[in-house]
């Protein structure tokens, strides 16, 4: 299990996930969830998986081929002429993985199923935020839906939606995501620091913040005493049951 997030703020795109990868609690590792290809000046595009990891590797893996690959074999990752064609490359991509991983017949909600977030911005139009599903259809976010969470998401959704607004500055959006991550790391032991922060500034066209957040963290580590003193102060300051 993981945990990943990409959020739509005014100010452009924010990306956080987790790295952890577990097959029992005698087998965790770790392994990066956040993927980027950027052409400086022209697009950025962030994917970020949840799922299988063989799957999720295998289409990262054929992306990155493709994308070296002469222009008249595949369609490029690079070359699509918006991001709307860069979400349907990918997922035609996670159904042929899916296909080929299941000789059986097996569908995407078997053993090999992914689920990915995409997010980007090509020269000449907007940032778009995407999430793609393990049959390899997908949603856009919208006004009313500005995130998107695949992996383990029923923690730190609660905090999102209580605290989200579009106007946010990047450092109210990075502490917000912190405290979802951190409630989602106390709650469950499959999804594991370090964390993977990434910001797309609309417009800039190039990585912003790329940053990966760990243990020994300072700021993690006051954001993670910080939210768990104020739970205690408003719990104790909290009415008692009446009777």
């Amino acid at each position: 299990m993981t945990y990943c997030v990409g959020l739509k703020i005014d100010r452009g795109l924010v990306f956080m996930s987790d790295t952890r990868t577990n097959a029992g609690m005698d087998s965790i590792s770790t392994f990066k969830k956040m993927h980027v290809w950027e052409e400086p000046g022209e697009r950025v595009i962030v994917l970020m998986s949840a799922g299988n990891l063989a799957t999720t590797q295998a289409v990262v893996s054929l992306l990155d081929e493709r994308n070296k690959a002469v222009s008249d074999r595949h369609p490029k990752l690079l070359g699509t002429p918006s991001i709307y064609q860069t979400v349907r490359l990918v997922g035609d991509t996670v159904k042929e993985v899916i296909e080929h991983a299941s000789p059986n017949g097996d569908k995407a909600d078997s053993y090999f199923n992914a689920s990915f977030i995409l997010g980007g911005q090509i020269k000449g139009s907007p940032p778009r935020l995407f999430m793609i599903y393990p049959e390899g259809n997908f949603i856009e976010s919208t006004d009313d839906t500005p995130f998107f969470q695949i992996g383990e998401t029923k923690y730190g959704k609660p905090i999102i939606i209580r605290a989200y607004d579009r106007t946010m500055s990047l450092a109210e959006t990075v502490k917000l995501l912190l405290v979802s991550f951190d409630s989602t790391l106390k709650s469950n032991l499959s999804v594991g620091l370090p964390l993977d922060l990434l910001f797309l500034e609309q417009d800039a066209l190039r990585v912003g913040l790329s940053r990966r957040i760990g243990q020994d963290d300072p700021y993690y580590r006051t954001i993670s005493d910080g939210w768990s003193n104020a739970l205690k102060i408003a719990f104790s300051n909290l009415p008692d049951f009446p009777g």
